[in-house]
């Protein structure tokens, strides 16, 4: 039993302080001088492996922790994590400002139980165009699978490091899914505070999902399948308005070609205020669906760029937001949104964000529909996956991605 008390002799104190020298002989390592346990206190074993846990964790870097060895944040957390790393802390300027957030306004909440009533669809539009994010609501999807999937997420999150490494990107069991943390740790200057198993869904490819970690496949696959018809509606919607009549094939792959699920994890962070779960930014997708948990912290740029409008959780909802690759493709009709996420000071946040982007080999650029009556083009034509490349590249930083598919 972990817990059985052992009594006996202390280890010997040095000189006549009382403090002790424990010798970690078997690791090889040097002797160390640690923080003593008491003189007179009951050991158990479980407080000793604690012990060396805790001198084995201090040997090494938070970086060297989290990302090098594949623990990933949560497991950095999970090994004590008594102050917020310097990693992490945001500069002043890149922190939420509290007194930029406005709290007289939300996003558009938008009933799309009827699919072809006109005035949906004219919501659907205004909210692309006006807000670049809203929320839908009657979509067709139980509570019961959204439920499921953030069990989901804090499923596979709550496995052992050993068990979540095996999918650590670099060195993940599959090709299609691979876990992380920050967003790109090797390009940031700052971390942000989570870790994300990001999976790259190809329909009808049973082979690769097949090695996908067995504690939520079957769920994410159940939920992309039955989120896809949402993504296609929404679509149709947002291009009818474009003058697109047909999403033909071409367009479909140009449009949703490829398709990343993300099951994103925020553990409870010490300094929330100081640190971000994700830095501003806005999505490269060509459209984004999030499935949010109760907690809140997602942030959005209001309109005009006055300030930060928090995101309420509503039950059943979904949160839609538009990418750089549709604001590219409709010439700035719609519009992609600088957006953040602030982590909880006790809670593990989850959420879950469905990408559909074109595909890696696609062309895009204004479409031709939208250039039709004369109008000129803002970007240039170029091949998504470039984009992709570049926006990877970088940190997050804000919408200045988006001026790299500018016509010079």
């Amino acid at each position: 039993m972990l817990n059985r008390q052992i009594r006996g002799s202390s280890p010997p104190p040095r000189g006549g302080d009382g403090n002790h020298v424990w010798k970690l002989w078997a690791t090889g390592l040097p002797q160390l001088h640690v923080q003593p346990l008491k003189q007179k206190q009951a050991y158990t074993i479980g407080s000793i492996l604690q012990h060396y846990i805790s001198l084995w964790f201090s040997l090494l870097s938070p970086i060297q922790y989290a990302q090098k060895n594949g623990n990933g944040l949560k497991g950095l957390v999970d090994a004590g994590l008594e102050t917020l790393p310097q990693q992490y802390v945001q500069p002043p300027e890149e922190r939420l400002d509290v007194s930029e957030l406005v709290s007289k306004e939300s996003l558009p909440t938008i009933d799309v139980s009827n699919w072809d009533d006109p005035e949906v669809a004219k919501s659907i539009c205004e909210a692309a165009s006006k807000w670049g994010f809203f929320q839908i609501i009657n979509h067709g999807l139980p509570i019961e699978l959204l439920e499921s999937m953030k069990s989901a997420v804090h499923g596979f999150f709550g496995l052992p490091n050993e068990e979540r490494r095996k999918y650590w990107k670099g060195q993940s069991v599959s090709n299609t899914v691979f876990l992380t943390t920050s967003f790109s740790p090797q390009s940031e200057k700052v971390l942000e505070w989570k870790d994300s198993l990001n999976f790259h869904y190809k329909p009808g490819d049973n082979e690769s999902s097949a090695s996908w970690p067995p504690v939520c496949k079957d769920q994410v696959l159940d939920y992309i399948k039955r989120a896809e018809f949402i993504i296609k509606r929404l679509l149709q919607v947002l291009l009818k308005s474009l003058d697109v009549e047909e999403i033909d094939k071409a367009k479909e792959y140009a449009l949703m070609g490829s398709v990343f699920v993300n099951l994103n994890y925020y553990p409870h962070c010490l300094n929330p205020e100081l640190t971000a779960g994700i830095g501003r930014h806005a999505d490269l997708s060509t459209i984004t669906l999030l499935l949010q948990d109760d907690i809140g912290g997602l942030y959005v740029r209001a309109p005009e760029g006055n300030g930060w409008i928090h995101v309420s959780p509503i039950d059943g909802a979904l949160v839609v937001n538009i990418g750089d690759a549709l604001q590219i493709m409709s010439n700035d009709r719609y519009r992609s949104v600088e957006h953040r996420a602030i982590p909880s000071r006790s809670r593990n946040r989850v959420s879950i964000p469905i990408f559909a982007n074109p595909g890696l080999d696609a062309s895009i650029g204004p479409l031709p529909e939208v250039l039709a009556s004369g109008e000129k083009p803002i970007y240039r034509q170029l091949i998504y996956g470039d984009y992709l490349r570049y926006y990877l590249a970088k940190g997050h930083e804000g919408k200045k991605t988006i001026d790299f598919a500018k016509k010079g």
